[in-house]
């Protein structure tokens, strides 16, 4: 495998060079592209005016039969019925025809049973319409006559009609945008279909549509629309065109970071997203049109996500135009299906919200409903080969905390279910932008490093816990994996090596120390010890008090030395004065439980606060990382950001440690709101902590995300979120830190377990030859044009379309572009339409498509 920094460069210069063509990475369409192939020569008309396009269809067909994406969803079966009838048009591909209706014959009925009565809209017309075109071209899709389930879309079709006939517009999409699916009386005078013609001469911006209406019509802008398309994307004709080039590259940054690469490319990103912020403070919302309303809320939750995330200060209102409309939130709840890519970005936007921000939370509140809507019922769940990329996307995301999930396994997940970026282009359900081999091998490479590094760590850390002693002193919880685990994976920024050293190696001291104050030191000892603390200094102690002094004595000289060597300053006495008050704490709370004092709210968490020792475990990293730090708020040494990690994190132990420590005697906040509110009950105590909760989780979000908070170091705001989101993942739903057993699967597949990979990623990147006639067997060579001899790589046959699937990591790059297929009788030239797939035609064929 290539190096990183070799990857990092090809993949700059492929998505953010000056000279790089995004376009480029929105795949062809099967359905729009046979629908251009399907328009006659006005001069021949027996011949396809695009024959090029023909010549594509007959090329994609995948394994199996069917045309379009690999995942096999309603819009292969579109795709497929086009596909077979533009060649049955034009009399060509007798063969692919044949494997074309084997598939829908086999696999309609099982496709249309996964959506359970959830068909979009887009299909309800646009599938009827094709059944009824291939029956007028005579093909038999369904010689048995339709199934219960076809039939029953062809009934949803005809109450899509009659409400067009009693409709008042709104925002109802017009039919005219699925002309080429239309009964003629529904299609109207030339006139009607004119009418929505746009400046670029199509309608809509659908290939599809458009080819329909020049059929139709002759209009001289449709044709000029159509040829521009064939000339600037080649043979295969995109989902839409043309196409919104920042919405793309909004798509592929994500999609980089998504995959955990953002590190490499935090320049290149940062820049775009400061162009991308200019435009949003300087250009005014245009409204859209009805059919671009998905797209639109879409790409505008995507730019704000991004936004937020970068440091920008911008406000949801801009993005919420929709939440406004009270027809349009109707509009979108009917036509739901259509609206769920866009909802699904509403959704994880409203994860990054400040305090302050009502709109926002309907907006949440709302596209949460629409998402939930968009979900199978739990038959269909139990069975995940049933859900789509986006509903798996969806369940994901309405299922998991954004806070409670560590960026490592994200990342993990990410890169092994993703076959590319789904967006929401075009009129059917969505199509995947293609990425090139470079960019899957990077992620890869990228988390096959640092799983590597944090193997490496955690040992280190495993062999200091037993050398100080503290993974043997036989009582409470040692955790030194859950410690590591908490300190490394939380965000995608990789830290310091030392930070992730010196939080876990303070978690496990912390956790260690804080069990023998709970559950094994008697008041005389834990006496002894904190005293021992506050003047640092551990003569007469014994026992595990001498471990848990001796050790915290050598971390704090360690940290200290590490902060004076790369920042020029002594910070001994803070660092010992953060856990002189935790143990302080600590020893108060211990003679609270002892005594049954039940103190204030205000007292409890004055203490509470800080015998969670945030202070312990996380400043002294701050410190290390920056030798700027914020300002402390009055009359205390923390700032706001510290302050409200500390309380966050406190509320969140005690809303799921309160039955355990009610047991066991020891105080917690749930009781004690209990106490002070004798009329509540315990799920009121829990609201009202998990409300306080939430506001400061805002406010804190606030503080770390916005670069105009200029007094809190950037690193302060890493590590502080780290921390959030640390405490969040272990009580998510339950006490999983308490839990021996309840991390062990998370940190095998963080630090542990290879990729799986399934066979459309390969972790070897492909490129594949399609001969125009079938190849029987893999028996010829493949030959480099420039010098004339053969490269030495090993090919796989796949299928009886002619596919030759070859590992082009062996291949020079410089030589990709002059590579042909020799085999008996037969030369194949090769052209390149994309980062990864060479189309292989032999010259001179026989093919009436070459004689045209």
């Amino acid at each position: 495998m290539e190096s990183l920094e070799c990857l990092v460069e090809r993949v700059k210069e492929e998505v953010f060079s000056p000279s790089a063509d995004v376009r480029a990475f929105l795949p062809s369409s099967a359905y729009e592209t046979a629908w251009v192939a399907m328009i006659p020569d006005p001069e021949r008309r027996s011949c396809p005016m695009f024959p090029n396009c023909l010549i594509w269809v007959l090329h994609n067909q995948n394994h199996g039969g069917s045309w379009g994406e690999l995942d096999l969803t309603i819009d292969h079966l579109t795709a497929t019925l086009a596909s077979v009838i533009v060649l049955k048009t034009w009399s060509v591909g007798s063969m692919n025809i044949e494997e074309g209706l084997k598939f829908l014959h086999a696999h309609t009925e099982k496709v249309l049973m996964k959506h359970h009565g959830g068909i979009p809209r887009w299909f309800a017309i646009i599938f009827p319409g094709m059944l009824e075109l291939a029956k007028a071209k005579g093909l038999e899709v369904f010689p048995q006559g339709y199934t219960g389930v076809v039939e029953d879309i062809f009934n949803e079709r005809e109450k899509i009609f009659k409400m067009e006939e009693t409709s008042c517009g709104g925002h109802h999409l017009p039919l005219s945008l699925y002309l080429e699916a239309l009964p003629a009386i529904y299609r109207g005078k030339h006139e009607d279909i004119l009418k929505h013609k746009r400046e670029d001469g199509s309608l809509f911006h659908s290939p599809s549509a458009t080819a329909c209406a020049f059929m139709i019509t002759g209009d001289g802008d449709c044709k000029e629309y159509l040829e521009a398309i064939v000339q600037r994307c080649g043979h295969g004709v995109p989902p839409a065109y043309p196409v919104d080039q920042d919405l793309i590259k909004l798509c592929m940054m994500d999609h980089l970071m998504r995959l955990g690469c953002g590190e490499h490319f935090t320049k290149e990103i940062g820049d775009a997203m400061d162009h991308i912020y200019w435009n949003w403070v300087t250009e005014e919302l245009q409204p859209s049109n009805v059919h671009d309303l998905p797209l639109q809320i879409f790409k505008d939750f995507l730019t704000f996500q991004l936004l937020r995330k970068h440091g920008h200060r911008i406000s949801p209102e801009r993005c919420c135009w929709f939440m406004r409309d009270p027809q349009m939130l109707l509009h979108i709840e009917e036509n739901y299906q259509d609206f769920l890519g866009a909802m699904y970005a509403v959704y994880i936007a409203t994860h990054l919200m400040f305090p302050e921000e009502p709109e926002f939370e309907n907006a949440k509140t709302f596209s949460k409903k629409i998402l939930q809507k968009g979900l199978p019922g739990k038959d269909v769940k139990d069975h995940p080969s049933a859900l789509s990329d986006l509903q798996e996307e969806i369940e994901h995301e309405l299922k998991h905390l954004w806070l409670a999930r560590m960026d490592h396994l994200e990342h993990r997940t990410y890169i092994e279910r993703t076959k590319g970026y789904n967006i929401w282009i075009g009129k059917s359900s969505s199509c995947r932008l293609t990425c090139s081999d470079d960019i899957i091998q990077l992620a890869i490479k990228n988390f096959m490093t640092r799983q590597s590094v944090y193997r490496t760590e955690l040992e280190e850390l495993k062999r200091w816990s037993k050398d100080t002693g503290l993974a043997n002193m036989g009582f409470g919880r040692e955790n030194t994996s859950y410690c590591y685990f908490v300190a490394a994976t939380p965000i995608f920024l990789l830290l310091d090596s030392e930070v992730r050293k010196i939080i876990a190696k303070s978690a496990i001291l912390v956790t260690v120390a804080d069990d023998f104050f709970d559950e094994h030191g008697s008041l005389d000892e834990l006496q002894c010890l904190t005293q021992a603390v506050q003047r640092w200094e551990g003569e007469g102690l014994s026992g595990h008090s001498k471990v848990i002094f001796e050790t915290l004595d050598d971390l704090v000289c360690d940290i200290a030395l590490k902060i004076f060597n790369q920042q020029g300053h002594d910070m001994k006495t803070l660092l010992q004065d953060f856990w002189r008050e935790a143990f302080d704490v600590w020893l108060t709370e211990s003679e609270w439980s002892r005594i049954k004092h039940a103190p204030s709210i205000d007292e409890y968490l004055r203490v509470g606060t800080l015998s969670i020792a945030i202070q312990a475990m996380y400043l002294p990293a701050c410190y290390l990382a920056s030798p700027k730090h914020p300002q402390s708020s009055s009359g205390t040494r923390y700032s706001k950001i510290t302050k409200l990690l500390m309380l966050s994190t406190r509320l969140l132990n005690d809303i799921q440690s309160y039955e355990k420590e009610m047991k066991d005697g020891k105080l917690n906040m749930v009781p004690l709101y209990l106490k002070a509110n004798p009329e509540a009950n315990i799920e009121d105590s829990i609201a009202y902590i998990q409300n306080k909760l939430e506001r400061f989780e805002k406010q804190l979000l606030e503080i770390t995300m916005v670069d105009s908070n200029a007094e809190v170091p950037k690193e302060w705001k890493q590590i502080h979120l780290c921390a959030l989101k640390g405490f969040q993942m272990l009580f998510n739903t339950f006490n999983a830190f308490d839990s021996p057993t309840a991390l062990l699967q998370d940190i095998t597949m963080a630090f542990y377990e290879p990729l799986a990979m399934d066979s459309q990623r390969m972790l070897l990147p492909t490129f594949v030859l399609n001969a125009h006639e079938s190849i029987k067997e893999n028996t010829g060579r493949l030959m480099d044009d420039s010098s004339k001899k053969e490269v030495k790589t090993q090919g796989q046959l796949q299928g009886m379309n002619g596919k030759i699937v070859y590992n082009s990591r062996a291949i020079p790059s410089k030589i990709k572009q002059s590579l042909y297929y020799v085999r008996p009788k037969c030369l194949l030239g090769l052209r390149r339409p994309s980062s990864c797939m060479f189309l292989a035609v032999p010259p001179n064929s026989p093919s009436p498509l070459l004689k045209m």
